[in-house]
């Protein structure tokens, strides 16, 4: 079978390899509908996960999809189900350098469990949303970890799809006054749809201004301020990072998503004086079923954040899409279906 994989630093290749063969306790799920995640980029460019792999490694670890085989000890789960697949659920690293990755048309999933890596996807929710939801469940985490207030003021820094998946749970929470910065107009475009209030591009101006002029400003010690109180880092850099603290007021709180594989510098005595309070967000615990449930109530509607689809062997070009940040958001791939639009 074809299935997409990384051999080493820029070498992306789909492989002709072995159909999976399921032990007594794994499931072999058949994709559906894959997403490319900002860190399959990464990981491709590396050649590795946390460090260079030994070995050609499966990449894709958004997906949803049907149960195809159930293995003789399993409990809970049958042929022709709707699941989506939890990538980290059992001690698995789906797409995250293990052997298996979700871009082929059968995945072995070892040690499978209903309701941990496996969870139903409920009939009414197609499988492009289920594909969306380990990314929104990303995004929930992260406003989960963020502890908000009704009426607080919002900036999320970076309109990319981990930035888009963060908004449109915000809007799902009923908050309204989020300001999204982003350098894509194209991206902010995306972030409109999804009903930021505010939209922000560095390129066209001051940023504290522009959040000043959103939502108030002010001071501190005698040293301006604007009065968004949370701010979300999605964007990577060390830059926005110090920006945000120069900016933020008393008792703001900065959360950060993004991952940073350079240390960033941060000035301490100026976070001091606000008080500022610092949370990081990785990844999930136990998001993913509310983000299903959201989906299946019609609650949360991320639909904005895809721009792309195409079928697996369309994939470098998917890929490259992908990779355009000025002219893609979610960028899917519709295993078996060679259309793209």
């Amino acid at each position: 079978m074809k299935a997409v994989r990384v051999h080493g630093p820029g070498d992306l290749r789909v492989d002709d390899i072995a159909a999976p063969e399921a032990g007594p306790n794994d499931i072999i799920v058949r994709p559906e509908v894959v997403g490319i995640c900002g860190s399959d980029l990464i990981y491709t460019a590396h050649g590795g996960v946390s460090s260079l792999a030994s070995q050609p490694f499966g990449l894709g670890h958004e997906l949803a999809g049907v149960i195809d085989f159930v293995g003789a000890e399993v409990q809970g789960l049958k042929p022709g189900a709707r699941v989506v697949i939890n990538p980290m659920g059992d001690g698995n690293a789906i797409g995250n350098g293990a052997d298996e990755g979700a871009f082929a048309p059968r995945l072995l999933v070892r040690n499978a469990t209903a309701d941990n890596s496996v969870l139903a996807l409920p009939d009414g929710v197609s499988f492009e949303d289920g594909a969306l939801v380990e990314p929104l469940a990303v995004g929930m985490h992260a406003c989960n970890r963020a502890a908000l207030e009704p009426g607080d003021k919002i900036a999320v820094f970076g309109a990319g799809p981990i930035g888009l998946a963060i908004l449109a749970v915000l809007r799902s929470r009923g908050f309204d006054d989020i300001a999204m910065v982003d350098m894509s107009d194209f991206r902010l475009d995306l972030a409109r749809t999804l009903g930021a209030a505010h939209l922000i591009n560095p390129k066209n101006g001051n940023v504290a201004q522009a959040l000043g002029a959103a939502h108030g400003s002010g001071e501190v010690f005698g040293l301006p301020v604007v009065k968004t109180n949370v701010f979300f880092e999605v964007t990577a850099s060390a830059a926005v990072v110090s920006q945000i603290v120069e900016m933020a007021p008393f008792h703001a709180h900065l959360i950060v998503v993004a991952v940073h594989h350079d240390v960033v510098p941060v000035n301490l005595l100026m976070a001091l004086s606000r008080e500022l309070v610092i949370t990081t967000s990785m990844a999930y615990t136990d998001e993913f079923q509310t983000v299903i449930d959201d989906l299946r109530s019609g609650k949360l509607k991320p639909q904005a954040m895809v721009t792309h689809r195409f079928g697996l062997d369309d994939f470098p070009n998917a890929f490259s899409i992908a990779s355009d940040k000025n002219g893609a958001g979610k960028v899917l791939i519709v295993v078996g279906d060679q259309a793209s639009q």
